[in-house]
């Protein structure tokens, strides 16, 4: 049966860094007391609200508000129940669990296991999310409330996947129905439903009040899409909005010095990297790759860029996720050495490429200054630019030659870390933009992801991160912290190290 247990090996959420500060302006002037609308900045628009169709930070913060999962990690990456009220192990191969009776769908049905059979299905033949549940082999509707799962070999990391928030529970009827569209007009079962999408602008939200849950606090959920990081602070300071997603480490200091306003900071599971695409020249070369990363000052990168809310990536995962290993060190800034890999490359006299980046203030001033450092040892950097959602269908169907990204551990398990960006079966959308291969890691990730022994499993997963780290398919740049500015008089929020931040329990008070 199922036990409140906490996930191995994971490092209890930090201490949120609260700092209540000074100014003009904010919300000082608002009155909360009949206030009934959130107004959250983010930094891009989505690219669908259906949950297998992207997989990516800024579609699933809405994502998470619209629908229910099976189970879910709490603030503390505890496991919890969801949809799923309990479930046992059966054997090594089979789970099942219960499922909550009377969950409503914000079209009125109620949530069956032939719900939940379907949106596993569907989850598990999506390119885009399917890696998540790839040990999956059947899943079997075993009465009126129960289901069973059947992995095709032994997958510890299985909670922990049903826990990811692309394993989102879809109403059939309304996705047959609806077809297409449903990216655009999603229907859940969670705590607000689907309103209103202005393109490029917003998508409005409100509170469901069949939920089966806590009831929000709030009628109505906003969510602005203003790209560039101080045009957000700005938005905040004026009382445009009532709180910011990711708050530029340059508008860190406006906002704690503002009496009106809150900053929070909140540690995460997430690396930030800039990859090779290693199936196309010269970045098959691992002599190139390695020059790159010898030629990358990636401490002045953190220390100018992320001025404190951020440290060097030592390795393909952050210190305190599951399997993590801490005895491996970051290529040093070494300009001659990478002369020496270039000229032994072939490649003397450097060569010209272009690194891709999403339309991300942060990541612009890392491009360029990444540009600035291959100029010593000669490789001509252009930077491209692109809208959030055309930058993932680039990369994610290998038509780039570098690009810069952040990976979202949301499990806080190497299962999710590793496997996504760096098996081979996951070559594009799914996570894998590198295109990178490694036989021997395959086999490493998919062994780990079998083994019971949760000591072994960690070490298989070390083992693992060394001949990425040897292979060098990617530049790891930093592990970043969360930041948020919020409203003074915005309570009841806490930030999730997954990413996966809950709203629904936000509320205003003076």
């Amino acid at each position: 049966m199922f036990k409140n247990k906490k996930v191995l090996l994971l490092v209890a959420l930090a201490m949120l860094v609260s700092t209540v500060l000074t100014a003009c302006g904010g919300g000082s002037d608002i009155d909360v007391s009949d206030k009934t609308e959130l107004i959250i900045a983010n930094g891009a628009d989505a690219p669908t609200l259906d949950p297998h169709g992207k997989n990516d930070n800024v579609s699933s913060q809405i994502n998470g508000q619209i629908y229910s999962r099976l189970i879910y990690f709490d603030e503390d990456m505890e496991i919890q129940p969801d949809i799923a009220t309990e479930w046992e192990q059966v054997d090594d191969l089979n789970w099942e669990f219960t499922i909550r009776e009377g969950v409503k769908f914000h079209n009125g049905d109620e949530l069956m296991p032939e719900d939940v059979k379907f949106s596993l299905d569907r989850h598990m033949s999506s390119p885009e999310v399917s890696h998540t549940l790839e040990a999956i082999d059947e899943v079997t509707v075993l009465d009126n409330n129960r289901v069973q799962i059947t992995t095709k070999r032994p997958f510890a990391a299985l909670e922990a996947h049903l826990g990811h928030s692309s394993v989102a529970m879809l109403n059939e009827r309304s996705v047959t129905e609806i077809g297409e569209d449903f990216g655009q007009k999603p229907v859940g079962s969670g705590p607000f439903k689907f309103k209103d999408w202005i393109v490029g602008d917003s998508i409005t939200l409100e509170k469901f009040d069949d939920y089966y849950g806590e009831s929000p606090k709030v009628e109505t959920m906003v969510f602005r899409n203003i790209q560039e990081g101080t045009n957000r602070t700005i938005a905040l300071e004026t009382g445009e909005v009532d709180l910011v997603i990711d708050i530029d480490p340059t508008d860190k200091g406006r906002v704690m010095d503002n009496d009106d306003l809150e900053y929070l900071e909140g540690p995460g599971f997430g690396v930030d990297y800039i990859g090779f695409n290693v199936a196309k020249e010269p970045f098959d070369d691992i002599r190139v790759r390695k020059a790159i990363n010898y030629a990358i000052n990636v401490e002045e990168i953190v220390d100018v860029v992320m001025e404190g809310t951020a440290k060097v990536a030592q390795a393909p995962l952050q210190e305190d996720a599951f399997g993590a290993n801490t005895e491996l060190e970051a290529y040093e800034y070494n300009p001659e050495k990478a002369k020496e890999l270039l000229a032994e490359a072939g490649y003397p006299n450097g060569f010209e490429t272009t690194i891709v980046t999403n339309d991300s203030g942060l990541r612009i001033s890392i491009a360029e200054m990444v540009q600035a450092h291959l100029k010593d040892v000669g490789i001509d950097l252009n930077v491209d630019i692109m809208e959030w959602g055309k930058y993932l269908e680039v990369t994610g169907g290998g038509h780039h030659e570098m690009f810069i990204l952040g990976w979202t551990n949301s499990t806080g398990d190497a299962e999710n870390g590793l496997a996504s960006r760096y098996l081979t079966e996951n070559h594009g959308d799914a996570g894998n933009r590198m295109f990178y291969s490694n036989e021997k890691v395959d086999e490493l990730i998919k062994s780990a992801g079998g083994e019971k022994d949760q000591e072994k499993r960690s070490d298989l997963y070390k083992e693992a991160q060394v001949l990425i780290m040897e292979d060098a398919p990617d530049v790891l740049i930093m592990n970043k912290l969360y930041t948020f500015g919020m409203q003074k008089y915005v309570k009841g929020f806490r930030p999730h190290p997954s990413g996966a931040n809950d709203y629904s329990g936000i509320y205003f008070e003076e």
